[in-house]
């Protein structure tokens, strides 16, 4: 599909972006993710789409053995040189598509997958895919970018991801996932909110934008209703956009 190949394209050249990101390496959020696994030290793990391998290196001094997979070739490599850096000889590298996971049928303790979904095409696949390799009893932390409930903040926040972003496909609410993991069979056990705050020029610069473009999404954001500047929290200095917030939410669930 063309929004894989845009996937590959855009993280390829942005692989070394995301190993740095402070919202991907130090968020709060996976702190709580590692505590959520309740790991015993035996689990074998997948980390689908680890991007710049936060989770894998997070999740790889509790447990027997990660493997990290992802999409694209050089987010792979950045990862792996990450976590090595970091010490740990327990993670192996896959390449591989999250909505057609190249392993067996309950291979997995524990499945995690951390800001990436809202880049999958087929977002149900990928549930049932996760499903099928977890173990009976196994759990699955998924960890996304959502958008907000009102129809206007969805619009409004999915339309300016896909103007900064060409491979981002959607940010669903929180009360589709909760929905869609039930749908497959997933009992959900806890979940958390929590908020993000993008600083404009980072965020922009992370995707490798043109002034141009950064000038398009600043007026977009400026144009937006009072409603949605009040919501998104978006801070202005005199016309420039410098941030705004959005939301993530963490959910941990269990195939039965």
């Amino acid at each position: 599909m063309d929004i894989k190949k845009d996937v590959q394209q855009q993280f390829g050249r942005s692989a070394n972006h995301y190993v740095i990101s402070k919202g991907h390496r130090k968020g709060g959020d996976l702190k709580k993710l590692v505590e959520m696994a309740h790991v015993t030290g035996s689990e074998e793990v997948l980390d689908v789409a680890t991007g710049g391998g936060h989770t894998a290196n997070a999740l790889a001094p509790h447990v027997q053995k990660v493997t990290a997979l992802d999409l694209t070739p050089e987010m792979l490599s950045a990862a792996e040189r990450f976590i090595k850096e970091n010490g740990h000889d327990n993670v192996v590298f896959v390449e591989g598509d999250a909505e057609k996971l190249p392993f067996p049928d309950e291979t997995f303790d524990l499945v995690t997958c951390r800001i990436a979904p809202h880049h999958f095409p087929n977002i149900e696949q990928f549930i049932s895919e996760v499903y099928r390799v977890l173990k009976h009893g196994g759990t699955f932390l998924l960890d996304d970018n959502v958008a907000p409930e009102d129809e206007e903040f969805d619009q409004f926040y999915n339309t300016l991801e896909k103007m900064r972003d060409y491979s981002h496909y959607r940010a669903w609410k929180k009360s589709e996932w909760l929905q869609k993991l039930e749908l497959n069979g997933f009992e959900i056990q806890e979940w958390h909110r929590f908020e993000k705050r993008f600083e404009f020029e980072n965020w922009c610069d992370r995707m490798h934008l043109s002034d141009s473009q950064k000038a398009d999404l600043n007026e977009f954001i400026l144009k937006t209703t009072e409603k949605v500047k009040r919501k998104f929290r978006i801070q202005i200095n005199d016309t420039q956009i410098t941030s705004f917030i959005g939301e993530a939410i963490l959910v941990s669930a269990t195939k039965e």
